[in-house]
């Protein structure tokens, strides 16, 4: 998933960025509104978190921005602030959550989970497919408890991605912009994502057939879920 972080402190800012990075989000950095503005009119964020103090922005009018520009995209708020009006405001402008300065990563890692469940439908971290078990906490996947660690870490996004966009067909590109950050140039014949598909369920194979990730012919992939 990818995460634009709008920091004004760079020592903080490549914390967060090295932080997240670890969990396997694809973050890109602004060190001041300016630059961050011009991002995000043109690109497209899962989470966007912005610092209220900065030195050349209005944070919450970079929040304006980035509602409407990335209106998919959950806003993190991250002030020094105490005043309870900033925070309220921002909340009200359609900020999704706000961490007040110092805080800690492990933290903002759960806020960022929490979002994702309210944002997807989904109820917790553990989804039980057949006899499949994802756990998109700890990354991992088990067959009647049994470990698979055969699948690498991008296999792993791409069927965390579709989880969270469960019973909803995804195309390549959609797949491709916001697991490898890159689009395809519109070349719906490139076997780009087909190929980790393949994998994956060669993989998955070896324990049971998974139906549950279903090919729609002419479109893309998608993970059914019921309930």
């Amino acid at each position: 998933m990818n995460v634009l972080i709008i920091e004004d402190e760079k020592a903080l800012a490549h914390e967060l960025e090295i932080f997240l990075t670890n969990y396997n989000y694809k973050c890109e950095v602004c060190f001041n509104g300016r630059s961050a503005s011009e991002k995000i009119a043109t690109n497209l964020y899962d989470f966007i978190l912005i610092d209220l103090g900065l030195p050349d922005y209005d944070g919450l009018d970079l929040l304006k921005e980035a509602k409407m520009g990335n209106p998919e995209a959950a806003c993190i708020i991250l002030t020094a602030r105490a005043e309870v009006f900033d925070r309220i405001k921002g909340l009200d402008l359609g900020a999704d959550d706000y961490l007040s300065k110092p805080f800690s990563l492990l933290e903002l890692h759960s806020r960022i989970q929490a979002i994702t469940r309210r944002k997807f439908g989904l109820k917790h971290n553990l989804i039980e497919l057949n006899d499949f078990i994802i756990n998109l906490t700890d990354r991992t996947i088990t067959y009647k408890a049994t470990v698979i660690n055969t699948i690498t870490k991008k296999e792993f996004d791409l069927i965390a991605y579709l989880i969270l966009h469960k019973n909803r067909t995804l195309s390549r590109m959609q797949l491709s912009e916001h697991i490898w950050g890159s689009i395809i140039n519109n070349d719906y014949d490139s076997n780009y994502i087909d190929a980790h598909i393949k994998n994956i369920r060669k993989k998955l194979n070896v324990y049971a057939q998974p139906d549950w990730l279903e090919t729609v012919r002419g479109l893309g992939y998608k993970i059914k879920i019921n309930g």
